[in-house]
């Protein structure tokens, strides 16, 4: 089984990479997602039940979740979802796995501050930030265009 998934919950331990055959580095990391919802009667937040998840994170993710996550870290997770079936000789279960294909700090519970690996996006065959087509405000190099609004078109803030 395969299938997309998304999931919000924290790191619960320190993530671990290693490199598997042919040079391939790939992190691992255990993530807890537990449901909260508002009980009116008691009014208040209770925790549901916890949804243990092995995410593993390949080449480029998997170098940069290393150095930027820790544990405790709330994330968001999307990849895809495996259900793997093991066997330890006295039990046997099934445990869900995602092999991530991003993974970002959540920002509702804190801030974080992202520098951009150009190597890494060239690898990957993102464009280039010497390639966009805008500029910062006061930024009139190389002819490219301002944000800042021209005349009428002034978009109101949040």
């Amino acid at each position: 089984m395969s299938e997309h998934i998304t999931v919000i919950g924290n790191v619960a331990g320190i993530p671990e990479r290693r490199t598997v055959a042919d040079g391939l580095t790939v992190t691992t990391l255990r993530l807890a997602a537990t449901d909260r919802r508002y009980d009116r009667q008691r009014q208040a937040w209770i925790d549901g039940d916890t949804n243990w998840y092995t995410v593993s994170a390949f080449r480029a993710l998997g170098d940069h979740a290393h150095g930027s996550l820790q544990k405790g870290d709330r994330v968001i997770v999307h990849g895809r979802l495996r259900l793997r079936e093991w066997d330890n000789g006295t039990r046997k279960g099934v445990s869900p796995e995602i092999e991530a294909d991003a993974i970002g700090h959540d920002l509702r519970w804190g801030t974080t501050s992202f520098m951009r690996d150009h190597v890494a996006a060239a690898v990957e065959g993102a464009p280039d930030d010497s390639e966009s087509s805008w500029a910062l405000p006061g930024d009139e190099s190389a002819g490219a265009p301002s944000r800042e609004p021209v005349g009428d078109n002034v978009a109101t803030p949040f």
